[in-house]
């Protein structure tokens, strides 16, 4: 009888999307006012800033919970969410404080504004319309379980010409392959060992403390690369009330996350082989931090930190498909299908990018079309 109903399903695909709708009812509902209310606000300073932070807050933090988040919450399913969420919480509190008083009101450790005052993304005098549905945009891929790259996403939007996007893309293509070698190269030359060692579900109390430790380490370093993701739509040195509504609001909105466990995107994570295993999130963790805190301090352009994320999932994957002796064929096809998948989508992400700071912008506009030949 099951089968016999998946069956008509197919057949009539147009139920599955009627209950698609009804599924996310409350959450189009969202993104619907949203969107209303961002055609209100174009053109406007004040309101348009406020409200495409709040957008930004949410969404930025949602979809990139799988790469700064995802293990540490896949393998501390068994703890309260309000633990997890007050941990984190407070390291997002003193890394942005930090940078706020010793950049002079900079959250973002000098991502948007350079060491000698400029910028490659200008904080706009009137927002656009593109600039404002931008986090809904990223919102609406988080929901369909992409791990889109939020760099992409809201800084091309803002971005002053085609070097600013170019440079982050850059940047971030040689953390995505250079993530990958690494990764596998760490999996597959020490997988027996690994495989050895781990193979008892019993583990020692230490490496929850050192998980603890690298997952807080990582998630500094994450709020230094992607905090301008959010900061962008707020003045590039803050005043002490902006401060504070903005470290806040990011920090209200962690713990809704913690609620959620993640919320759907978390099974971009899940899926992957024994990610939940405290011990090899931690050795994702050290690979995945080590990597963000050679770019962070290489040079101040922004980066997607889900590219390198990617990069280091992928590789893991790999070497561990091809160390398997048992299986293997099938292991490798089921790899490669997930990076194949991750990757197709962070290309989509890219796309999106591209189009919405060329509608934003009348110069990458020009740029992109010449660079077409159309």
């Amino acid at each position: 009888m099951a089968k016999k109903f998946r069956r008509l399903d197919r057949d009539r695909p147009y139920l599955n999307l009627l209950d698609f709708l009804v599924q996310e009812k409350t959450f189009l509902a969202i993104v619907i006012v949203g969107i209303i209310l961002a055609g209100i606000l174009t053109g406007y300073s004040r309101g348009a800033m406020w409200l495409g932070f709040f957008f930004a807050a949410y969404a930025t933090v949602a979809n990139d919970s799988i790469q700064s988040l995802g293990t540490f919450i896949e393998s501390n399913k068994d703890r309260k969410w309000w633990v997890l969420w007050l941990f984190v919480g407070s390291i997002f509190l003193v890394t942005v404080a930090f940078s706020y008083f010793y950049f002079d009101g900079d959250v973002t450790y000098q991502r948007l504004l350079n060491p000698d005052g400029t910028t490659d993304y200008p904080h706009p005098e009137k927002f656009s319309f593109f600039q404002i549905i931008a986090p809904l945009v990223l919102l609406i891929l988080t929901r369909l379980r992409m791990p889109v790259s939020t760099t992409f996403l809201i800084l091309s939007v803002f971005s002053a010409d085609t070097s600013g996007i170019t440079s982050v893309v850059w940047k971030s293509w040689t953390g995505y392959i250079m993530a990958f070698i690494l990764s596998f190269l760490v999996w597959y030359l020490s997988y027996n060992f690994i495989k050895k060692y781990f193979k008892s579900r019993k583990f020692h109390r230490g490496w929850t403390i050192t998980q603890w430790i690298v997952s807080g380490s990582l998630w500094a370093v994450w709020v230094m690369q992607d905090g301008a993701n959010i900061a962008v739509y707020l003045p590039r040195h803050q005043n002490l009330f902006q401060f504070i509504i903005f470290s806040v609001t990011i920090f209200m909105g962690l713990g809704l996350l913690f609620y959620l466990r993640g919320d759907k995107i978390q099974k971009v994570v899940s899926e992957k082989s024994r990610i939940s295993d405290i011990r090899a999130a931690t050795v994702v963790d050290f690979t995945y931090v080590a990597l963000l805190i050679y770019k962070l301090f290489i040079s101040t352009v922004p980066m997607s930190t889900t590219w390198v994320f990617l990069g280091v999932i992928g590789g893991r994957e790999i070497a561990i498909s091809l160390a398997r002796t048992k299986k293997g064929k099938k292991h490798r096809k089921k790899a490669g299908r997930m990076i194949f998948k991750d990757f197709a989508y962070a290309m989509i992400g890219l796309f999106v990018s591209v189009a919405l700071a060329a509608a934003a912008n009348p110069d990458i506009r020009n740029a992109v079309i010449d660079a077409i030949g159309l």
